[in-house]
């Protein structure tokens, strides 16, 4: 009973709510939320569903090398479902799970990254057709992560300066990339095409886009400014997996993902090519027409320039531009 009210008191969350409700006090991402109520949701089933508080650090220990032995996962796969259940001892259960020191953090695997060529780029491209062919040139103009550019507002696209202002990106951090100056117009006239987007949303009363953290409290009506509007907002409106209100919400990036898995196959390109190989091959081909490493990092937003330099190690020049001796 509640000794205020003397009402009964509502029943606990679920644990694995409150795993959630923990990752969404802390600010974590959604997609953060997810993999790890996936994972301690995985580590509940493998000890036959027993629960956390009667469990320790023998059994994290039998999990993850259970991943690793048994499952061949990745280590960056085996390091997140490590820390996934260390977040829900420390901050759930509010108590350290044991000591298994000797089960360090799997040594992650640094590989060359996919890059094509320009020919293979612009091969791809042509490939491509409306809203996803503007998509995909601009991950290619400015260096932007997918889920980045599926969230861009239309407030954080600046055309006098030509610049991108990229919120909330990897690690929390903003940082500003180049507007490519052949994307302007066709840019510009995408964005007034969704004025007549927005003005239905208005007629039909719907709740405004959703907005970061805390903001839509301190003002209330930017959600239905224009500033905060979706670059690329999605079709119809759907329902909002943490609230429940039901608003229009940007596009899913599988649906360019699949675009571009069909281009690559259309350009018959060999490579495994994705949305990030644009990535890739926006910095290595800066790096190729001489722009400095540091530029580089801060337009990818990178921490380290250790990071940036992984693209020095597939550039054409100078180490591909020796001539094989078997040539001569």
């Amino acid at each position: 009973m509640s000794p205020a009210t003397g009402s009964p008191l509502p029943p606990p969350p679920r644990f694995l709510q409150q795993v959630a409700q923990a990752c969404r006090v802390r600010h974590l991402a959604y997609r953060t939320e997810q993999a790890y109520v996936g994972w301690v949701k995985r580590f509940i089933l493998f000890h036959h569903k027993r629960h956390p508080q009667e469990m320790g650090a023998d059994e994290i220990r039998a999990f993850l090398t259970h991943l690793a032995c048994n499952r061949a996962v990745a280590a960056s796969t085996q390091n997140q479902a490590m820390n996934a259940v260390l977040f829900m001892y420390r901050e759930v259960l509010h108590r350290e799970p044991g000591d298994f020191s000797e089960f360090q953090p799997a040594k992650r695997t640094r590989r060359l990254p996919t890059v094509l060529t320009v020919g293979e780029v612009r091969r791809v491209l042509d490939h491509m057709e409306g809203t996803h062919r503007l998509m995909a040139r601009l991950l290619y103009g400015s260096g932007m992560r997918l889920m980045e550019c599926v969230r861009l507002r239309i407030k954080d696209v600046d055309f006098e300066r030509g610049t991108i202002t990229i919120r909330s990106g990897k690690g929390d951090k903003d940082r500003v990339t180049m507007l490519p100056e052949t994307l302007r117009e066709e840019l510009k006239a995408h964005i007034e095409r969704l004025k007549s987007l927005q003005e239905h949303d208005r007629q039909a009363n719907l709740p405004g886009v959703e907005l970061p953290n805390a903001f839509a409290v301190k003002s209330p009506n930017a959600g239905i400014s224009w500033a905060w509007q979706w670059v690329f907002p999605a079709r119809s409106v759907s329902r909002d997996p943490r609230s429940g209100i039901v608003r229009r919400h940007h596009v899913l990036e599988d649906g360019l993902q699949r675009a571009m898995k069909q281009a690559v196959r259309c350009a018959e390109i060999s490579k495994p090519a994705s949305c990030h190989t644009l990535r890739h091959s926006f910095a290595t081909h800066l790096l190729e027409a001489g722009t400095d490493i540091r530029t580089v990092q801060n337009l990818l937003g990178h921490s380290d320039v250790s990071t940036t330099m992984i693209y020095t190690h597939v550039m054409q020049k100078p180490g591909l531009g020796v001539r094989s001796p078997l040539d001569r």
